[in-house]
């Protein structure tokens, strides 16, 4: 699918990762309130009707996947729980491929329960806490103690992984700091570990979400507003890369940029994009 034109590419896909806050809802700063976009609810029943596959993946863990299914589920989309993922979906695929079972997290329950659901030992940041991983995610809660516990975790051997390492995230009003990017850092620059990323934009979320549609990612189109996360991821994986701009990403967010960090499409929002999707299918 590489070769042909964007709208081409567009009729042909084979499922759809869409983005969260920014793209179908915005949320206040603690991803509350979450209201549906223009366009949102409605592009997916498109897909549904269509037998188009989709998931919404969103970067924040502050909720397990099935709790934001369920609030997506309140205001309107017609999401089953296995068509929401955070970094936690693609954690418990990386986790297990390395081999690890003993996980330290530095987050809420919007990460532990996911883990523990697939079967890890979750471990709190503790003082004489052994792991075999250190995950950083949503953590506000975040302390000295927990930082030197992840820190000592990491000396003993364990290997630092990140939700996001993304600083921000779109917020009704503005955006919001995330916490990943800044407790990850200071592991890092402590240590001197090497980091993996296991939320967007890495190409281990892009396959995680690949294998939830059954589909490979060359033949799916990445939807969402965030710069420094969906275009990218969707370039790694050869995917279409499709930016709106109702979030982080503004109409000249990509001004400047070489082509492969440029969208293959930009719409002002995923209203815009179902009527080109209409247009494509003749509906």
């Amino acid at each position: 699918m590489g070769d042909l034109e964007p709208l081409a590419r567009l009729r042909d896909v084979r499922g759809f990762v869409f983005d969260l806050d920014g793209t179908l809802v915005l949320g206040d700063r603690q991803n509350h309130g979450l209201r549906p976009l223009p366009g949102a609810v409605e592009i997916t029943s498109w897909a549904a009707g269509r037998g188009l596959p989709f998931v919404v993946f969103t970067n924040g863990t502050t909720r397990t996947p099935a709790q934001l299914a369920e609030i997506m589920r309140e205001i309107g989309f017609g999401v089953a729980d296995e068509a929401m993922m955070t970094p936690a979906s693609s954690a418990v695929r990386v986790l297990g491929r390395q081999g690890h079972r003993r996980i330290m997290v530095l987050g809420g329950t919007g990460l532990t329960e996911p883990l523990e659901e697939a079967g890890f030992e979750v471990v709190p940041p503790a003082a004489g806490t052994a792991a075999d991983a250190v995950l950083a995610g949503w953590f506000p809660e975040f302390t000295m103690p927990a930082l030197e516990a992840a820190c000592h975790a990491v000396w003993d051997g364990a290997e630092l992984y990140s939700c996001s390492e993304t600083p921000f995230f779109a917020v009704d009003g503005g955006r919001a700091l995330g916490t990943s990017r800044a407790i990850s850092a200071m592991i890092t620059s402590l240590t001197g570990c090497g980091l993996r990323v296991v939320g967007k934009p890495s190409l281990d979320a892009l396959r995680s979400a690949a294998d939830r549609l059954g589909a490979r990612p060359a033949d799916l189109a990445v939807v969402g507003d965030d710069p420094q996360l969906e275009v990218p991821m969707a370039h790694r994986g050869r995917a279409l890369a499709i930016a709106v701009g109702t979030g982080l990403g503004g109409p000249d967010a990509y001004d400047g940029l070489p082509a492969a960090r440029r969208p293959h499409l930009q719409v002002r929002g995923v209203d815009e994009l179902l009527e080109m999707l209409g247009g494509a299918d003749g509906g």
